[in-house]
């Protein structure tokens, strides 16, 4: 089949498909489609006619630009934002803009999951992830503040890639929180997702080498472990024993409860610059949560703000004790399944630290909570190991017999 029969073959399962899932808010119709594949032809990369859901808080020349904001109904930016640049010079087409909350932040998109009937399928990346799930598109880009790639991907049960922070470019991209906002990708499994990445990225992270060893943590002084997050952290080691890995059971140092505090002070102080022309000018067409978290987050000084960096400067300055005697770390992606009903995207209890540390995590599918549906569990690695963070969640997707 040609990589024009893919497309026509996409777009028609879109339209088909997606109307009772609505991960997509934008998609380009046939001439529109035919005009991106034309552009991603003209490249030799590794995404060669990849249809691709691009999360809608990135500009698009080619459609619109929302952002799950009714204040910026129709608006059509005349750029590009640098990731989707990426995606065509590697030979991706960009088929459509996938569903978002409103700025990247909690008030819910209208995305179904497709794995979890009358389940969240989580935020604020929704979209991307469960458009990756229902198999419209296999590759989908988003967002991660807190926990947006991570625990969309545990709920719909994909492959989530949260890369060190910066290492996939962030220009054009609408900013909640600039020390905390990282690009990030969705895929069904981890070796495509190590060459995608890779080519994304333009760095090597499909290197091989020696099975790691994987430090497992039980205990965490930001919540307790669930009976679902427990099982799904006990189906992780028992397979990667059986796979030959050597699993430790390692404790959290006492800092990393810190910098996850931490995490609170660094968005709101820098949430409230980001959208400081919404909320002073049209507070009326913010939603409730949003508007009232904006006015809370108004408290934050710039001292605290200042402690909170200085937190997170140390804690990445101490990862080396987080890592000693292991070369990743698994924890759970999401504090427990995907919550019943579509009126709260979850909680980011277990992202938001390794977000505000800039290390590498990946959500790997193929463990179940208690009642069946998915549980990923998050992989995660030092600064700038994304190789390393892709290559143990490889194994670790393999070892499920996912």
């Amino acid at each position: 089949m040609s990589a024009r029969d893919d497309l026509q073959r996409t777009l028609a399962d879109i339209a088909a498909r997606d109307g009772g899932l609505k991960s997509f808010v934008a998609v380009h119709d046939t001439a529109g489609a035919q005009r991106e594949l034309d552009r991603a032809l003209a490249h030799r990369g590794a995404l060669q006619g990849l249809a691709v859901g691009v999360k809608d808080i990135f500009d698009t020349a080619a459609l619109p630009s929302q952002y799950g904001s009714a204040l910026f109904a129709g608006h059509q930016p005349r750029l590009d934002a640098a990731i989707v640049q990426a995606v065509r010079r590697a030979g991706g087409v960009v088929v459509g803009k996938t569903a978002t909350t409103e700025f990247a932040f909690l008030n819910p998109a209208p995305t179904l999951n497709p794995n979890a009937a009358g389940r969240t399928p989580g935020g604020s990346s929704a979209g991307s992830a469960a458009s990756v799930a229902a198999g419209l598109v296999p590759l989908g880009i988003g967002t991660q503040t807190g926990g947006s790639v991570i625990r969309p991907a545990s709920y719909c049960g994909v492959v989530g890639f949260k890369p060190t922070f910066g290492a996939l470019p962030t220009p054009g991209l609408k900013p909640f929180s600039w020390s905390l906002d990282t690009v990030g990708l969705f895929t069904q499994r981890v070796t495509d997702m190590a060459r995608w990445a890779s080519a994304l990225s333009g760095r090597t992270w499909t290197s091989q080498g020696a099975k790691p060893v994987v430090g497992i943590a039980w205990s965490y002084p930001f919540g307790e472990l669930t009976p679902s997050a427990r099982l799904a952290l006990e189906t992780a080691r028992d397979k990667l024993r059986a796979a030959g890995v050597t699993v430790k059971d390692v404790d959290l140092p006492a800092w990393v409860a810190d910098v996850h505090k931490a995490h609170d002070a660094v968005q709101g102080w820098e949430a409230v610059r980001a959208l400081r022309d919404e909320f002073e000018f049209h507070a009326d067409q913010l939603s409730a949560v949003l508007r009232d978290y904006l006015r809370d987050a108004q408290e934050v000084d710039d001292r605290a703000y200042e402690q909170g960096q200085a937190t997170a400067a140390a804690g990445r300055g101490k990862l080396q004790q987080l890592f000693d005697g292991i070369d990743v770390l698994l924890a759970p992606s999401a504090p427990d399944e995907p919550p019943a009903g579509y009126g709260s995207t979850g909680a980011s209890t277990f992202n938001r630290a390794w977000t505000l540390l800039h290390v590498p995590c990946v959500s790997v599918p193929g463990a179940k909570g208690v009642n069946g549906f998915p549980m990923g569990v998050q992989v995660v690695a030092p600064v700038g190991e994304d190789a390393l963070c892709l290559r143990a969640a490889a194994l670790l997707q393999a070892s499920f017999g996912h």
